[in-house]
């Protein structure tokens, strides 16, 4: 797609690939030959190769991960010009993009039942708390909010307005914390600098960082990547209330115990058992199998599947997600 012969469109096509392992938020990841840093399936659409974008980025994640998509949905388009945002970058993973290109990176979620080993060079499954520890409240306010907040009112020095932005989005001084502002969260740590990828994209060599801050902030992607999971991690933290995308997630059978765990990872937030249950029940979204797994590690639980037939047959909502306060 050609502007001038000056200039081109590069279209790229970025994969969020979201699986539970040993009950955390796991994703996929890939290391290009010789990067430093680890980023998300990525590839150049081709307009006269593929037939669509969909099409394309599946084929990218099974050749460059060697696993196969299963529940996709489209995230999101990065390209506005000047954005804020990191800048994407096709890098070494195929594109042909140069200084006067303009990439627009179309972002897809995939959802996987299981986070099946790979066994593809440079791919691994990470926790998403590696790239955003300061999202994951289920044990409690995570210790890393103490280090970020005395970065954020050095970075504000007294501004209201930074201060205040600051206070809303990492629950300071009492405020309520909101887990579906990940992307938001992400874009102010950008914007003060303490993102890694700040430094990098303004061509800068970054300030070191002292070792507890910088593993309060999270490890830094590829390109934009970082940005494109926030975006994915915030999208999929606001769906679970309205649709029943964590049953993706899920294997057919599973426990009522197994099910509030996935959630909680996915949220970051703890669930209250009782009324978690409650609602489920209410919502008539799960049946029991009439069989016990014997593999719980103490009693034996009743094991359910969820009524996927019932998508076809009446609007259906997502879960509930009781917090159980302090």
């Amino acid at each position: 797609m050609s502007l001038s012969a000056d200039s081109a469109v590069v279209i790229g096509l970025s994969a969020v690939v979201v699986a539970i392992q040993a009950d955390d938020a796991v994703v996929l990841t890939v290391r290009p030959p010789g990067a430093s840093q680890e980023g998300l399936p990525f590839g150049p659409f081709d307009p006269l190769g593929h037939r669509t974008f969909e099409l394309a980025m599946r084929a990218f994640v099974t050749e460059q991960t060697r696993f196969t998509l299963g529940y996709v949905e489209q995230l999101y388009t990065f390209g506005d010009k000047g954005r804020d945002a990191p800048l994407a970058d096709m890098g070494d993973l195929g594109g042909e993009s140069s200084e006067h290109s303009r990439v627009i990176s179309v972002g897809y979620l995939a959802l996987a039942a299981a986070a099946v080993d790979t066994h593809a060079p440079g791919s691994e499954w990470r926790p998403w708390s590696r790239f955003f520890p300061y999202e994951d409240w289920r044990e409690g306010r995570p210790g890393a909010l103490a280090l970020i907040e005395e970065a954020l009112r050095r970075w504000a020095d007294g501004d209201p307005q930074r201060l205040g932005r600051a206070r809303l989005l990492f629950a300071l001084e009492g405020a309520p914390w909101n887990e579906e502002r990940v992307l938001e969260r992400y874009e102010l740590l950008y914007e003060a600098g303490l993102a890694r990828e700040a430094a990098r994209d303004r061509g800068e060599t970054a300030t070191a960082l002292p070792a507890p801050l910088a593993a309060a902030l999270g490890e830094p992607m590829l390109s934009d990547h970082r940005r494109i999971l926030a975006t994915a991690a915030s999208r999929l933290r606001g769906k679970l209330k309205y649709r029943p995308v964590v049953f993706e997630l899920m294997p057919e059978a599973f426990t009522l115990s197994a099910l509030q765990r996935a959630a909680e990872a996915i949220a970051g937030v703890p669930l209250h058992k009782q009324n978690f249950r409650r609602a489920l029940e209410r919502a008539d979204l799960v049946e029991g199998l009439g069989r016990m797994d014997a593999d719980t590690g103490g009693r034996p639980a009743e094991l359910y599947r969820f009524r996927r037939e019932i998508l076809g047959a009446r609007p259906v909502s997502g879960l509930s997600l009781p917090l159980l306060r302090e």
